[in-house]
């Protein structure tokens, strides 16, 4: 009898527990065919704005209790709460409320908050709200017709796009993607509240803002092709196959005709209602140096110029497998191997890690005044080569040491292709005639390669990093400086040099920097046994923050502090190592944002710090309304000038110019710095000397006074400010101070970068 009863009851415990998970699934989808009332404000809150703005733009303490805040529509939710689209009253933050179909008098409430009663389409739901259906469901159909109206009216600007794209995956099936994350032919988006798996394997069509989708509008085809796919491993029946930074699992037998050396090769993958058809492997390689990278082609040492297919695929095989972009091509080196099928490179294989060891420099004309040059004419102080022609048919023409070649734009041996002019023997030194430096008519290391384009001809100059550095380093510095300073500024420029070799500025005509102040002065200046020392002494370290290389900014003098990242206008979160502070001993912030304060500051000519004895660290000039109104028109006369916003540091971020007939504001450090600045000012600097033909200001570090209208209606002010440069990282004078205190290079460093390490560059991925 007990048994009977135990099993009994144990039927109807669990009969109890499948009624209470049947009134979980009916109670967490709406009645009906209705839209949840957290899926419908997902769509609302992501038409008004993208998934950033809704989480910054959200109330400070979520309506939600605290149980329910991970929840993935709550952030949505409190977004139109704190907006005033969704009442707390009458509709009140909880599970419930979230997974109920929303209403006519949602809809009203939405229509009403986005001003929306008078537009035709969207006034019919107020009306109707207003009568007896305010309360009543809206059907799924009728609010994607609202939900259209309302995007028409509430995002005139288009930021939700309409995109079609290949679905890859979803949780669902990708072993540890993250929640809600859908990973497509357009990269990753989030997808909460919306269910995708029976897109998988689809071309489907989106609507979306940012990275968020809104709305799946349906299936453009169910036939797909995973083109380039890197085939990463093949075992029995199923091929593993690597597709958008995801791996994912096929079986094949019977789609390939020949399943050995199937593993490491690209691929081809046909797929139709989720099934392979077809794998099209694809053997040919080549590999050579990359001379340039373009947008529609690459140049290759040995292939010559090489169109790209249209779904040109990067794979990273050597550590973690990862598909990469087109910039992490590096030109100069030799560490792909490409994938080529019918005549073009439909993939690019990184197979190993990249040795940084030679920089590839535009050289600019005399003045640093443009990149193209109508004549180059190259001496070698040994024996030389010239190359030209194409690579079936390839020439070499033999110079002797001291015979000038001259290029011209037009030379029929440049049609071809790319022309190299190098030294015979090791070591030998190239001048390049057509150029004038500070030093005279500079003299180069390493080889030289000149290409006809449009505008003239590219000089372009291949050389072993740390060769380069020797050149940039007294370019940069003073050669006389502290060994100390100028070891600071060596590892600086290598740093910095990195991550232009890195980032692929120039790389569609091949070069990784030019030889101006855009990136790093090369070569303006004789090298020297001080600066040799001091690129030798730290051969190969960098600067890294968290294991990455830093961006090693510098600049000349401060005003006594410096200002952090956000300097141009970001919000400084990329670079945590650029601090704003005192640039002396205490190394502390200093609240200079009123112009009271700074004023204050900058007017003290006794302000310490490491750079304080430098000419520039205070500095003052004159200007007035006659002046100013050279580069400031459409105000009148201008009778005022006032700094409205400051940067950490104080340095100016907006500047408002108040007229006779109105008022103009200019923002950005380097807005201000041009539009205040002419060459007719004399600036009068801390030792007493004086200096003219500045088109700018020296820095941002500024504070004006007016000192009155004449009686011709002339305003004059007095410009007060310190410092040379933008104010961010190393002050160089700053680093001769610190040396000459006893200070060595890496403590230089780690003042002016923030937690900074010194790295070898062999040990940088």
């Amino acid at each position: 009898m007990d048994e009977k009863k135990k099993l009994i009851n144990w039927t109807a415990g669990i009969s109890t527990v499948i009624v209470a998970l049947l009134i979980i699934i009916v109670v967490m989808e709406p009645r009906g065919n209705g839209v949840s009332r957290a899926a419908a404000s997902r769509a609302i809150a992501l038409t008004l704005a993208g998934e950033d703005a809704v989480r910054a733009e959200g109330p400070e303490t979520s309506f939600f209790p605290g149980e329910l805040q991970d929840q993935w529509y709550v952030k949505y939710m409190d977004y139109l709460y704190a907006k005033g689209y969704l009442d707390p009253e009458t509709c009140y933050p909880s599970e419930g409320s979230a997974v109920s179909a929303v209403t006519y008098g949602e809809l009203s409430g939405w229509v009403t908050a986005a001003k929306g009663e008078g537009e035709p389409s969207l006034a019919g739901y107020v009306t109707e709200a207003a009568g007896k259906k305010a309360g009543k469901a809206v059907d799924k159909a009728e609010f994607w017709e609202f939900y259209d109206a309302f995007r028409a009216f509430a995002d005139p600007d288009g930021n939700v796009k309409e995109i079609e794209t290949d679905l890859y995956g979803t949780p669902g099936n990708v072993d540890g993607a993250s929640p809600w994350t859908a990973y497509t032919k357009d990269g990753k988006f989030l997808f909460e509240g919306l269910s995708l798996d029976s897109y998988i394997d689809k071309t489907i069509k989106l609507l979306v803002r940012e990275d968020g989708i809104i709305k799946v509008q349906g299936v453009v085809s169910d036939e797909i092709v995973y083109e380039n796919a890197w085939i990463s491993g093949f075992s029995g029946n199923t091929v593993t196959v690597f597709i958008g930074n995801i791996q994912r699992e096929f079986p094949v037998r019977g789609v390939l005709k020949n399943e050995e050396e199937i593993s490491g090769q690209i691929g081809d993958l046909y797929l139709k209602n989720g099934k392979p058809s077809r794998l099209v492997l694809k053997k040919e390689t080549i590999t050579g140096t990359v001379l340039s990278v373009r947008e529609d082609e690459i140049e290759i040492e040995g292939y010559g110029t090489v169109p790209l297919s249209e779904d040109f695929k990067i794979y990273r095989t050597y550590g973690v497998l990862k598909e990469q972009k087109k910039s992490d091509i590096l030109v100069g080196y030799h560490m792909q191997t490409f994938v080529v099928a019918g005549d073009e490179i439909c993939a690019a294989l990184t197979t190993e890690k990249p040795e940084i060891d030679n920089i590839r420099v535009l050289l600019m004309t005399t003045n640093f005044k443009s990149l193209f040059h109508p004549e180059i004419t190259l001496v070698c102080d040994s024996m030389a080569v010239l190359e030209y022609g194409d690579e079936k048919d390839k020439k070499t023409q033999s110079v002797a040491a001291g015979e000038p070649v001259t290029i011209s734009a037009g030379d029929p041996r440049l049609e071809s292709g790319r022309m190299v002019f190098r030294s015979a023997n090791e070591g030998g030194m190239i001048t390049v005639r057509n150029i004038e430096r500070s030093q005279g008519t500079p003299v180069y290391p390493g080889h030289m390669e000149i290409t006809g384009e449009e505008e003239g001809l590219l000089l372009l100059n291949e050389v072993d990093l740390e060769e380069y550095l020797k050149r940039v380093v007294p370019s940069e510095m003073p050669y006389t400086y502290e060994l100390e300073a100028l070891k600071a500024q060596a590892v600086c420029a290598r740093t910095y040099a990195w991550r232009q070799i890195r980032g692929s500025s120039y790389s569609e005509y091949g070069a990784h920097v030019d030889d101006s102040t855009s990136f790093q002065v090369y070569n303006n200046t004789s090298v020297f046994d001080t600066t040799d020392a001091a690129v030798n002494e730290t051969f190969g370290q960098m600067a890294a923050y968290d294991g990455e290389p830093i961006d090693a900014l510098y600049y000349s003098t401060s005003c006594g502090h410096g200002t952090d990242g956000t300097v141009w206008g970001n919000d400084g979160s990329a670079t945590p190592y650029l601090k704003a502070v005192s640039i002396n001993e205490k190394r502390k912030p200093m609240d200079l944002t009123s112009n009271e304060a700074f004023g204050a500051f900058i007017k003290n000519m006794d302000v310490e710090a490491y750079d304080s004895e430098f000419a520039m660290f205070r500095w003052n000039a004159k200007t007035d309304s006659q002046i100013l109104a050279e580069k400031i028109g459409g105000v009148g006369q201008i009778t005022g000038l006032t700094v409205t916003e400051r940067g950490p540091g104080g340095a100016a971020k907006a500047l408002k110019v108040v007229g006779t007939e109105g008022s103009k504001t200019f923002t950005g450090q380097s807005k201000v710095r041009s539009v205040l600045g002419n060459t007719r000012l004399v600036f009068n600097r801390k030792d007493g000397s004086t200096y003219t033909e500045w088109e700018t200001l020296p820095s941002g570090f500024i504070y004006i006074e007016n000192q009155g209208t004449d009686e011709n209606g002339v305003t004059a002010f007095t410009i007060y400010g310190g410092g040379y440069g933008h104010g961010a990282g190393m002050s160089q004078n700053g680093a001769q101070g610190m040396a000459k205190k006893g200070k060595n290079y890496k403590e230089i460093l780690k003042f002016f970068y923030d937690g900074c390490e010194i790295v070898d560059i062999g040990d940088v991925v």
